[in-house]
């Protein structure tokens, strides 16, 4: 759907989720906290600017990332979790854009939601799936 001239697309990737809003634009990315913050993508992502270019990789496919502006509100999880939650949200939201892009996403596993998430813990073991020392004597 098209609300205002914006395209969306929410990501989710396992506690981080990510709404992206897609336009026509010069080729930036802007990401709002949780707390209100806006930054733009090399400033959020400064520790690691290899994550920058994963979450342009649905762009670059179709040489689109200096056609469009996003901004991403995004909360929960770390920073590589944050990243592939935006990444599958750009993907989601070029793919209102252009329907005739999905075969290309689907290939390129784009479109694809990653379902692991953090085992959880379970009783008289001290974490998912670690067990106490067996002692024999």
């Amino acid at each position: 759907m098209n609300y205002g001239n914006y395209y969306i697309g929410v990501g989710r990737r396992k506690e981080a989720t990510a709404r992206v809003y897609l336009k026509e634009g010069q080729g930036q990315a802007q990401v709002r906290t949780n707390d209100g913050k806006e930054k733009n993508l090399q400033d959020y992502f400064y520790m690691e600017p290899s994550l920058c270019e994963d979450i342009y990789q649905p762009l670059k496919l179709f040489n689109k990332e200096k056609d469009y502006v996003f901004f991403v509100r995004v909360k929960g999880s770390g920073f590589h979790s944050q990243a592939e939650a935006i990444r599958l949200g750009v993907a989601r939201a070029l793919l209102k854009v252009y329907p005739d892009y999905k075969t290309t996403l689907r290939n390129f596993s784009l479109l694809t939601r990653d379902p692991r998430r953090v085992e959880r813990k379970k009783i008289g073991f001290k974490k998912a799936r670690k067990k106490t020392q067996f002692s024999k004597r």
